[in-house]
């Protein structure tokens, strides 16, 4: 991967507000938190081991203990939290007058092959990869929390900042739940991450106002009715026309059944039945993803897919029986926060190092935290510059220009800074 782009130049826009002591005055192009180029190749290092190690969620351990390590060589304090992965620190002493804006990464991997064939640093393990760059995240929320911790020592961070390495983002529905049951955001007036975003230029970020995240459920459904022989097929049930007309009938039914510009869909990823040629079976299944792109159209998509699902079975007199597995609500960008993130940017990069980017119809777990409090999460370049080929997300190959660490930690600290001068 290459080294930092010439989007490593400092950026021309105006600072909001008033900067805290001593930074009072700063131009952009003065604003500390950059990163030294010592801590910079430490971090790419610190990536690399954990792209070669990864583990899924919950069990985290090797990477959660290297995380904890790291930070306490920093004479920070650290705290596993209690459900035994992941972690939260705080920079400064946390001030109820003041509420933190905390920082929140992932740490988990994926279930799947690294295909990586000239990598030195793939994956070691098996079946594992972070195919998704939790481990750029959690390297970016890292190195942002070293940074803070010496301008903190320096006099220069005048409010607490709280670090958030969270477990099994990739297992619904997510372990945010867990990270706020277990007090993350106690103290927290907001909060802000990032996502790798392999269609956006390293050093460059992408933001939205609003969604920029869709809501993703799971879905499961059997159907069961007397099976029979293909030659009488008027004594059965008939569960396999009866499944093929779930999977082509349902999708349709409830997009109807909504506003259109929702985005509700539902999506087969399998079906199951039979075993010869001549027999109806008694019993089918599917499985799927239910996806839309506002809050009131997922709230209402449980009974708006059973309803469906029953209303196709009971045609052909099939039992159904439904297994809705809540999953994420769409991320909601808070203006107030984007706005703080596109301000970072501008003053470390320059308003040209800022992109929109659209909705995605992906699901992250980032949203419980803005069920609690404002935030938004922006969109990490980590495309070397002038490459053609995309390497998407949550395949086996892909891989990041690690100069996005670089420009992720001096987005976070620039954030922290301006946001403790708001």
């Amino acid at each position: 991967m290459s080294r930092d782009s010439e989007a490593d130049q400092p950026g021309e826009a105006t600072l909001p507000g008033t900067l805290p002591g001593a930074l009072a005055g700063a131009l952009p192009g003065d604003l500390p938190g950059t990163l030294p180029e010592a801590l910079r190749t430490e971090l790419v290092a610190f990536r690399r081991d954990l792209h070669m190690h990864p583990e899924l969620g919950n069990q985290e351990f090797r990477t959660t203990a290297a995380i904890k390590a790291r930070l306490e060589r920093a004479g920070l304090h650290p705290r596993v939290l209690a459900i035994g992965t992941g972690l939260i620190c705080d920079i400064g002493d946390p001030d109820p007058a003041r509420p933190m804006l905390a920082l929140r990464a992932d740490i988990d991997a994926l279930p799947i092959p690294d295909t990586k064939t000239e990598c030195a640093y793939r994956s070691t393990v098996p079946d594992r990869a972070h195919a998704c760059g939790h481990d750029i995240h959690t390297t970016v929320v890292l190195g942002a929390g070293l940074v803070l911790a010496q301008l903190h020592e320096q006099g220069l961070l005048d409010r607490a900042v709280r670090l958030i390495f969270q477990p099994a983002e990739e297992v619904l529905p997510g372990g945010a739940p867990d990270v706020i049951e277990c007090g993350a955001l106690d103290g927290v007036g907001r909060i802000v991450g990032v996502h790798c975003d392999p269609k956006v230029d390293a050093g460059r970020i992408g933001l939205r106002h609003g969604p920029i995240t869709s809501a993703c459920d799971r879905l499961e459904v059997s159907l069961d009715g007397a099976g029979g022989h293909t030659a009488r097929p008027h004594l059965t049930t008939d569960l396999v026309t009866a499944a093929a007309r779930v999977v082509t009938d349902v999708p349709a039914l409830v997009a109807r059944r909504v506003d259109a510009r929702s985005g509700l869909a539902v999506t087969w990823g399998r079906i199951e039945s039979g075993h010869a040629c001549n027999v109806i079976p008694q019993h089918a299944e599917l499985s799927g993803t239910v996806r839309c792109l506002d809050l009131a159209s997922w709230r209402a998509a449980p009974d708006l897919v059973h309803a469906a699902i029953d209303e196709i079975a009971n045609l052909y007199r099939a039992k159904s029986e439904i297994n809705y597995i809540r999953g994420v609500p769409p991320v909601v960008n808070d203006p107030d926060t984007t706005d703080l993130l596109r301000d970072a940017m501008a003053a470390r990069r320059g308003l040209h190092s800022v992109e929109d980017t659209e909705q995605s119809l992906g699901g992250e777990d980032f949203s419980w935290y803005l069920e609690h409090v404002p935030g938004a999460m922006a969109r990490l370049g980590v495309r070397t510059p002038g490459e053609r080929t995309v390497r998407d997300l949550h395949q086996g190959d892909f891989d990041a220009d690690e100069s996005a660490i670089t420009a992720g930690v001096e987005l976070f600290t620039a954030a922290a800074l301006l946001d403790a001068g708001a």
